[in-house]
């Protein structure tokens, strides 16, 4: 099943394509077998007893599948909303301390708002996303320097806001990683893939035992039940398909800052 991975990694229709043909594939071999086993005192009720169990853990293994994965994504929902409210929360503290420190903290801040943007919404390349988090650390980095200067000069419990603010900025930036790499689960993903191609070789195997192919009804049905197993994995993965984490809290965090009157510095090239 490795094959199928690699190719959803470059195309999810490409994958759907591959996927369904298995499937017919899979139908057609069972479909061969069960006319050559046919036979009048073939076990066809038998046959249907256990096709029917398998679908039933199939659609189990289904259910499964897509909690998991639905979970994953409001992971990555509510870690973007979270980040991008602890940054305006920081923005807000900088600059109410003002002073050489605060102003450049808050002015940094817009900056690695944008990264934490990009990084959400940019499809999977490496190298690009590499270079965002060395961008979102070196800005860590720097924001820290200056809260570092800031807390020498004033040691007062609104800088102190600001460093707990910041912190948990940071941490947040650290989960929205980590749930950005926790992508589905592949273990669950491909025994969800061999069971489906187990119970459509069942299936074909008891239609072979009846004589009676009914292709088209189950075209149908596997259309549609690859049309389910992609959205699924549309929807655990990150960055595959079109179902994508909406960087809409942070364009809010960005429309924020601008209304309240402070000139935004251009967008880095």
């Amino acid at each position: 099943m490795w094959f199928l991975a690699e190719i959803a990694r470059h195309s999810l229709l490409g994958f759907a394509a591959v996927l369904f043909v298995l499937q017919i594939a899979a139908r057609e071999v069972g479909y061969a077998v069960g006319r050559r086993a046919a036979r009048p005192d073939a076990p066809v009720e038998g046959v249907g007893v256990v096709v029917s169990s398998m679908l039933g853990l199939l659609a189990f293994v289904l259910g499964l599948t897509l909690a998991y994965a639905n979970t994953r994504f409001q992971e990555r929902r509510q870690g973007a909303l979270a980040e991008a409210q602890s940054i305006g929360t920081s923005w807000l503290r900088a600059k109410a301390i003002g002073q050489p420190q605060g102003e450049e903290i808050s002015r940094l801040l817009v900056d690695y708002t944008r990264q934490r943007m990009d990084f959400v919404s940019l499809p999977a390349d490496a190298a690009t996303l590499e270079a965002i988090e060395r961008r979102s650390s070196a800005l860590q980095s720097e924001i820290w320097a200056h809260l570092a200067t800031l807390a020498q000069q004033r040691p007062d419990p609104v800088v102190t806001s600001l460093m707990v603010s910041l912190n948990e900025t940071f941490d947040a930036a650290t989960a929205q990683r980590y749930a950005f790499e926790s992508g589905p689960a592949p273990q669950l993903v491909m025994l969800l893939l061999g069971m489906a191609m187990l119970s459509m070789g069942e299936l074909g195997y008891q239609f072979g035992l009846r004589g009676r192919p009914i292709r088209a009804p189950t075209a149908l049905l596997l259309a549609m039940w690859t049309a389910v197993l992609v959205v699924i994995i549309d929807l655990g993965a990150p960055r595959l398909g079109r179902i994508r984490t909406d960087p809409a809290p942070y364009y809010w965090t960005l429309d924020s800052f601008a209304g309240t009157g402070i000139a935004l510095p251009p967008a880095a090239e």
